[in-house]
């Protein structure tokens, strides 16, 4: 027996979510199947101190906001998984949770998709695969080479200072993940090794205002990919909301005893081989803090602004440049775990339609697709820089809504 939908929405976080409340706006017929529960990564695969990046009162779904007592403040982790699952039930979201789609493949009796599922068959006119840009953590090839004895996690398995083994700690990756648990090992009393990756560094406040604010009316959170040559990301932003929220500078961490190292290139015989440029990727970063102060300026003065005037500089003064290290002896340094800071990669091996490149990431404008009627949402820079957040995944939820209402 199969099941017959006009749109199917895979994935039940946010993202999927928001599409199903477009959908229904629209009067379209939909499903959204979900392999586990509603909001599932945000259940598993968030530490115990996390806390949103973003301030309480940007915090929004199409038709709902967060609400909370201290606006500017940042939620527990727990608080936006709380708040997407009541999302789902505000919009009575027609989710079936416990449905994994095992394959999807163009159907070729008719025009539209067949999904094979754990405990059905589902036809789809369309479909929208709405699974998120954090599918499968990605670990580089040397994880295999450390010695069998050295505790290893990603950070989307990362508990917290408890779950590691007496030692010092290697963190691989600079990115927010990487920084966050940095700082909340050293400052647990933790001797940390941070080998470090390309970021941006900004504000986490500049004259009075949060850096999202800035970011919104400066009319950076709508950046297209598109202006980027070749479509390439820009690197990962560093801010925290832990603590009230503050500046995140691995300068910083340095002067408070943190072992800063370049890159990480292999390792071998228990050492590990380290390139020569900490200290190129801290200078692009410092750059990038003083271009968004400079580009900030600018917009005040310009849209004649009522915010106080810029504050003293928050980051380390006078920093001296980080020594560069070519090589770390895992046990004359006490290293007994490692935590991968190092991202994730796409995981389509159930999706048999082609509409990925070669690194396995999907070909899309917007979300749409060359297949036709099959749709991606959700994704890190899918279409600009808030199309992967929270609080900007509606407005590509609902132009792909105008559109499957559009071609129907």
């Amino acid at each position: 027996m199969r099941e017959r939908y006009d749109t199917v929405v895979i994935g039940g976080g946010q993202a999927g979510l928001a599409m199903s409340y477009c959908l229904r706006e629209r009067g379209r017929e939909h499903i959204v199947l979900e392999r586990k529960r509603i909001a599932e990564r945000w259940h598993t695969e968030r530490w115990n101190s996390l806390r949103f990046q973003f301030p309480n009162w940007s915090v929004r779904l199409p038709g709902l906001s967060f609400k909370s007592d201290d606006p500017d403040g940042y939620a527990h982790h727990s608080e936006i998984t709380k708040f997407i699952e009541d999302y789902a039930r505000f919009i009575d979201a027609p989710v079936r949770c416990g449905t994994e789609v095992l394959s999807l493949r163009a159907e070729p009796d008719w025009d539209g998709y067949l999904l094979d599922t754990n405990d059905s068959v589902v036809c789809a006119s369309r479909v929208v695969v709405a699974t998120g840009p954090f599918q499968r953590a990605s670990l580089p090839a040397c994880a295999k080479a450390f010695p069998p004895d050295i505790f290893q996690v990603h950070a989307s398995r990362y508990l917290g200072p408890d779950q590691l083994p007496p030692g010092a700690v290697l963190i691989v990756g600079s990115g927010a993940s990487g920084c966050q648990i940095t700082e909340e090992l050293y400052q647990a009393g933790r001797t940390v090794y941070l080998s470090i990756s390309r970021h941006r560094r900004l504000p986490r406040r500049y004259r009075g205002r949060d850096v999202t604010w800035w970011s919104t009316a400066m009319g950076r959170m709508d950046t297209r990919i598109d202006s980027f040559p070749g479509r390439k990301m820009p690197p990962s932003t560093v801010i925290t909301g832990v603590n009230g929220g503050h500046d995140v500078d691995v300068r910083r961490f340095a002067a408070d005893g943190v072992v800063v190292l370049g890159r990480l290139n292999g390792v071998a015989e228990g050492r590990l081989s380290l390139a020569d440029n900490a200290e190129d990727i801290l200078a692009e970063a410092d750059k990038s803090y003083a271009d968004f102060e400079r580009a900030a300026d600018e917009y005040a003065h310009t849209a004649s602004l009522d915010v106080p005037d810029r504050e003293e500089a928050n980051s380390v003064s006078a920093p001296a440049p980080i020594r560069p290290v070519s090589t770390v002896d895992l046990k004359a340094a006490d290293i007994t775990s490692v935590v991968w800071g190092t991202g994730y990669g796409f995981d389509y091996g159930w999706l048999k339609a082609p509409v990925l490149d070669q690194q396995g990431a999907p070909v899309q404008e917007r979300g749409v697709t060359k297949c036709p009627n099959l749709f991606f949402l959700g994704l890190h820079w899918m279409h600009t820089f808030k199309s992967g957040v929270l609080f900007g995944v509606g407005d590509d939820a609902a132009y792909i809504a105008d559109y499957i209402t559009a071609t129907a």
